[in-house]
Order: structure tokens, then C-alpha cells, then sequence
């Protein structure tokens, strides 16, 4: 292996080990997270919201002229899943709400591959660009930890359970997407990568909109709203950042 390759996967590890910390920091104080809970789904929908619409949305559609479709396929692939999980797979009283916690998860988990690909994209074109990108996606990766386990909690996992789906999910796909990617980087056209991006951020769209914000509804706090500016704001200070 080469010597940007050790650079790309160290920063792709990098965003693992960010987002591992924030799991921690959760389950260490589980109690003052289970009163926030609601907190975190309003932050976590705006990042995630404004994130989709003003940053990988567009860049997608710049991408490939078939990015919309893609978009659209993403928002109603995990509506489709959620109702599939909600019906067949947690339909007994006891695993109602397993799946408010799985479909958010598989949504993350996805994107975290991706950010991993991205990461060896845009290594590839310079280590200036890789570092800024690099930059950008840690800024959401402890949030994204901490949000990950909280809504599996929040959804039935034991905290034990919870831990280790939120670590593989939201942590370990990130230099995953980097070693399955870096040695085929030169194969994936932009186009292709352009489709991916859009079907993510309908997923990502749907976990937010869908999943977060409704449930966020259900119980009131009296800062909601404060945090889903911040969501918000921190989603406008990554894009910023990757210029």
C-alpha cells in the first residue's frame, strides 16, 4: 500500500474512533441521556435534515442527471423498510418499537459507508482536499454516536446491545467504505457515486423527517426547538467547512 493510503484509512479511522467516543460517553451517563432524549432526535434531525438538503442533495444533482429519482428511491426505500420491519419483524408487543431504533441505524449505517468511500475520493485528488473533507465529516461523527445509541435505547436494545449495533453501524463502516473503496477508486465514476449520494440523503431525509421530528412531537420539551436550530447550525458549519 502506498503512502496516501495510510493517510486516507488513518482518517477514516479517525472518524470511527470520534463517533466510538461519543457511544461511550453516552452509556456512561445513561441516565442524563434518557432525559434528553428528546433533545438529541430534534439536534440529530437538524443535522441531518439540512445536511441532506443543502449540502449532499446538491451535490448529487450536479453529479448524475438521475440523482432525483435516487433521492426519491432512498425516502421511499426506508419507508418501505420501516413498514416492513413494523409489520413482520416487530409486530409483538415486546418488539414494537425495535423498530424506531433499526431503521435510523440502517440509514447511518449506510451513510457511514459512504462517508468512508468519500473519504478515498477525495484523498485521491489531493491530500488538501481529503484533509478538508476530513475535517468537515468529524465535526458530525460524536454527535452521530451519541445519537445512534440513544435511539436504539430509545427503541428497546439493552444498553450492552445498543453499544455494540451503534458501534458497528455508525463506527465501523466509515474505514470500512475506505478498504472496500480505495483499491477501486479509480472505477467509480462520478456519476455512480452521484446516485449513491442521492439515495443516501433520501434516506437520511426520511430518518430525520419521518423517524426523529415526529417522535421528538410526542414529548414536548420546552428547548426543542432550540435544539433543532442547533442541529441546524452545526449541519451549515459542516457544509462551510468542505467548502
Amino acid at each position: 500500500m502506498d503512502h496516501s493510503f495510510w493517510i486516507t484509512f488513518a482518517a477514516s479511522l479517525t472518524a470511527g474512533v470520534v463517533t466510538t467516543a461519543g457511544i461511550v460517553v453516552i452509556r456512561r451517563f445513561a441516565a442524563w441521556a434518557h432525559r434528553n432524549t428528546t433533545y438529541f432526535a430534534c439536534f440529530a434531525a437538524g443535522v441531518l435534515i439540512a445536511v441532506s438538503f443543502v449540502h449532499i442533495a446538491p451535490k448529487s444533482f450536479a453529479m448524475a442527471p438521475q440523482a432525483p429519482m435516487w433521492l426519491f428511491a432512498g425516502y421511499l426505500a426506508m419507508h418501505v423498510l420501516n413498514r416492513f420491519l413494523t409489520a413482520y419483524v416487530c409486530d409483538k408487543p415486546q418488539t414494537a418499537d425495535y423498530a424506531l431504533g433499526l431503521v435510523p441505524l440502517l440509514g447511518i449505517g449506510f451513510h457511514s459507508f459512504l462517508d468512508g468511500i468519500v473519504y478515498s475520493i477525495s484523498f485521491s485528488v489531493s491530500m488538501l482536499t481529503g484533509g478538508l473533507v476530513a475535517l468537515g465529516m468529524v465535526l458530525h461523527e460524536f454527535p452521530e454516536g451519541i445519537v445512534t445509541y440513544t435511539l436504539l435505547v430509545r427503541s428497546g436494545f439493552s444498553p450492552r446491545r445498543s453499544f455494540l449495533l451503534a458501534f458497528l453501524a455508525a463506527a465501523v463502516t466509515t474505514p470500512v467504505g475506505t478498504l472496500a473503496s480505495y483499491p477501486f477508486i479509480a472505477r467509480i465514476d462520478q456519476e455512480t457515486l452521484g446516485v449513491l449520494l442521492a439515495f443516501s440523503a433520501g434516506a437520511l431525509i426520511y430518518v430525520g423527517a419521518t423517524h426523529l421530528l415526529p417522535r421528538a412531537e410526542q414529548e414536548p420539551r420546552r428547548f426543542s426547538l432550540v435544539a433543532l436550530a442547533a442541529g441546524v447550525a452545526v449541519a451549515f458549519g459542516i457544509v462551510l467547512s468542505k467548502g
